[in-house]
């Protein structure tokens, strides 16, 4: 037992030369960071990485064994070892070349008119592609009861819209990495004498696209996208909505309301369809076509793609092997099916009531905290604790699968299978309008190894993969699972009390239940992580963006507050008896620590900073322990070391 703590906690990971006040990140994880430097194949490496990798392996047998069964036809196991299996038929994949997509480029060569574009448009939607705007039925933000029709911004290749415009040495050469993409791509689909001009036919349309999308900022506000119109006045912003057109390309029926979350970029999306050349939309379905499947047709797409995607916006120096690749593919497309298998196999059922203690916990420590909160009225207070105490928990896997008994998938066409799962996956959900909502969904599949709280649904969410060491694990002390698994729950609780989780009521209606004060207060401490965040420099002249970050900056520094109060109520907090020379606190920052210890590429830190509402991990490690007094006790941290915050100036809300 005592070797297994060890191992699950192991001192020697740690670089006992730094400084714990100076830089707890490499205090904790110094050694381990060292020892394990990032596989060519990654981008970055650290816990998420290693347990992603334990996955790998029990789902790589899964799928092997499938792939082999003579399943029967129509049998989850026929569908994932085919689907798995045309994934890894190289022969049959580098022979097809692009021909899979043939009739689709047949389709648009045939585009001669607006209406014919936006016709297309839409079909693409219908089989899993997302051309030019983003649209899907999900629940009406301030009637969660209702499904309703949602259009967004989409369309472009690069990251997001500031790469279009920011003009840094960084910025400017993975738009000339976008730009060669884009060539090898006309150039591979035989228009070599025209690659260039058609490159930039596509860039210019996308550069136009891209100034009228919301920043990512603006968009961290709900009010903003609730953008609800009725068909009639839909049409002033979204004229292609005349006479339904849309709706009925888009097969959808009975729908009298629509939520556009960016108007303006469909005011001009929808003037763009007019006022641009026909051919350079042609051009810009052809790319947008390839660029989706890419990564399912023949090595040069596929390389073509990686050399943008993979190593100039995230330093990745070699594609991940082929089979984990695929198996990424059947996972993220038929997930559930392949979910049903992994949690038969690889799932504990006392997992799941080990862990329902655990968030119940921490669901009680985060009432006691709100009760004790000085800067918010009773008001405000017992509708905070109503949202707590309607939490929808849900750990390890669905109660009720999705129906893929319509889904047709073969042994030996890859892209066609991946085609046909998205054409079911957009079915599914439209099928949604005039339905009840059902909360049962979930929204990640049984062996993602991550977490996530969905406001619409006021629910926490642990798949079964997330809940294995080094985040949870049966044979660890206390301090060693609340520090990990503990401050991952505590985490996606205070998301439900976040910049954005607070606007939203138990219900799951986004709807003001703040009194005018207490937003006010929360605002104020909101910009104190702000300001602090902002501070940090990660690259050179590169900082983390505290607004853009916020979100997840008060999830994690809530996370850890709840779960080390939570974590005092145990035995061995009250026992106080040291492992390893490391007492219960030392312990459960450790583990805290442990949990976000990773080496990252540089390329991946910049396109993070800009995309990623997660700040790095080092500042996801350190900044919330330097806004914490018990931390500053377990280690006895002095003034004048550098993370060192007076406390005057040290953040805390939760």
């Amino acid at each position: 037992k005592q070797t297994a703590k060890r191992k699950l906690l192991d001192p020697a990971n740690m670089d006992l030369s730094v400084n714990p006040g100076d830089n707890f990140f490499f205090y904790a994880n110094g050694t381990w960071l060292k020892n394990n430097p990032i596989p060519a194949t990654e981008t970055r490496w650290g816990s998420f990485n290693e347990l992603q990798e334990n996955n790998y392996k029990a789902l790589h047998e899964l799928l092997e064994n499938a792939a082999k069964a003579k399943a029967k036809k129509g049998s989850n196991q026929q569908k994932i070892g085919d689907f798995y299996k045309s994934g890894m038929d190289t022969n049959t994949i580098e022979k097809a070349g692009v021909a899979p997509l043939n009739s689709h480029f047949m389709r648009i060569a045939r585009i001669q008119n607006a209406d014919e574009l936006l016709k297309e448009i839409c079909y693409e939607h219908t089989i899993g592609l997302s051309p030019v705007f983003g649209f899907y039925i999900s629940p009406d933000d301030k009637n969660v009861t209702k499904q309703i029709c949602q259009f967004g911004q989409a369309g472009l290749g690069m990251p997001d819209r500031d790469y279009y415009f920011k003009t840094d040495a960084r910025t400017l050469k993975i738009k000339d990495a976008y730009t060669k993409y884009v060539t090898t791509v006309f150039t591979l689909l035989g228009n070599k004498e025209r690659a260039a001009e058609m490159t930039k036919s596509v860039v210019d349309l996308e550069t136009i696209l891209a100034g009228s999308h919301m920043t990512r900022v603006e968009m961290r506000d709900p009010y903003k996208l609730y953008n609800k119109y009725s068909e009639k006045s839909a049409y002033a912003v979204m004229p292609m909505l005349e006479s339904t057109r849309i709706l009925n390309f888009l097969g959808i029926k009975n729908a009298d309301s629509f939520i556009i979350a960016q108007p303006n970029y469909f005011a001009k999306w929808s003037e763009m369809l007019h006022s641009q050349n026909l051919e350079s939309w042609k051009n810009y379905l052809q790319f947008h076509l390839v660029n989706s499947m890419a990564s399912f047709l023949s090595s040069p797409f596929n390389q073509a793609s990686f050399e943008f995607y993979g190593k100039a916006v995230r330093g990745q120096q070699q594609q991940k092997p082929r089979w984990k690749r695929v198996l990424s593919m059947v996972d993220g497309n038929i997930g559930e099916l392949l979910g049903q298998e992994y949690v038969r196999t690889n799932f504990k059922p006392e997992a799941k009531s080990r862990m329902l203690a655990l968030v119940n916990n921490l669901q009680a420590t985060y009432a006691d905290r709100i009760q004790h909160l000085d800067w918010m009225s009773d008001v405000t207070k017992k509708k905070a604790l109503t949202k707590l105490n309607t939490f929808l928990k849900k750990i390890g896997y669905p109660d009720a699968w999705k129906d893929y008994s319509k889904l047709e998938i073969v042994p030996n066409n890859y892209a066609q299978n991946i085609m046909n799962a998205s054409a079911l996956e957009f079915q599914m959900n439209i099928d949604k309008l005039g339905k009840p909502v059902d909360k049962k969904e979930w929204g990640m599949t049984p062996p993602t190894v991550n977490a996530y709280y969905n406001p619409a649904f006021n629910e926490i969410v642990f798949p079964a993969g997330i809940l294995q060491y080094p985040f949870f694990d049966f044979d660890a002390d206390d301090a060693v699972n609340y520090g990990g698994i503990g401050g991952v729950i505590g985490h996606e609780m205070t998301h439900g009390f976040d910049d954005q989780g607070r606007q939203y009521d138990a219900d799951g209606n986004l709807n003001d239940w703040w009194t005018e004060a207490d937003a006010a207060s929360f605002t104020k401490k909101a910009q104190v992580v702000i300001d602090q965040f902002n501070k940090f420099t990660v690259l050179d002249t590169v900082h983390v963006n505290g607004e853009l970050t916020i979100g997840e900056n008060l999830a994690d520094l809530g996370g850890v507050t709840i779960a080390y109060q939570a974590f005092q109520q145990t035995q061995q907090y009250k026992e106080g008896k040291t492992i390893d020379g490391l007492t219960p606190d030392q312990r459960f920052f450790l583990s805290w620590a442990q949990v976000w210890r990773a080496n990252t590429r540089p390329e991946e830190m910049v396109s993070r900073i800009i995309t990623d509402p997660h700040s790095p991990n080092e500042w996801r490690c350190n900044a919330p322990l330097s806004n914490f007094e018990p931390f500053y006790k377990a280690f006895n941290i002095q003034p004048g070391t550098k993370n060192y915050r007076e406390p005057n100036t040290r953040a805390q809300v939760w």
